[in-house]
């Protein structure tokens, strides 16, 4: 079940990475849903979604305690 989460955010957050600011409010959405492995995985995949989308960047925000 916990996979399919991440899966399912992994999917939301690539479909909304066209606007920064609803990519942040799914990102911070997703950080409160997932479990904390989860969350390290997802940095990884947000940094290589990243470097396609510069303007995410400002997201990164979030990710960082």
């Amino acid at each position: 079940m916990a996979r399919a989460m991440f899966d399912y955010t992994k999917a939301v957050l690539s479909k909304v990475s066209f606007d920064v600011n609803l990519f942040c409010k799914e990102l911070k959405k997703a950080l409160t849903r997932l479990l904390p492995y989860e969350v390290e995985e997802l940095k990884l995949w947000i940094d290589s979604l990243i470097k396609q989308n510069p303007q995410l960047n400002q997201c990164l925000i979030y990710l960082n305690p």
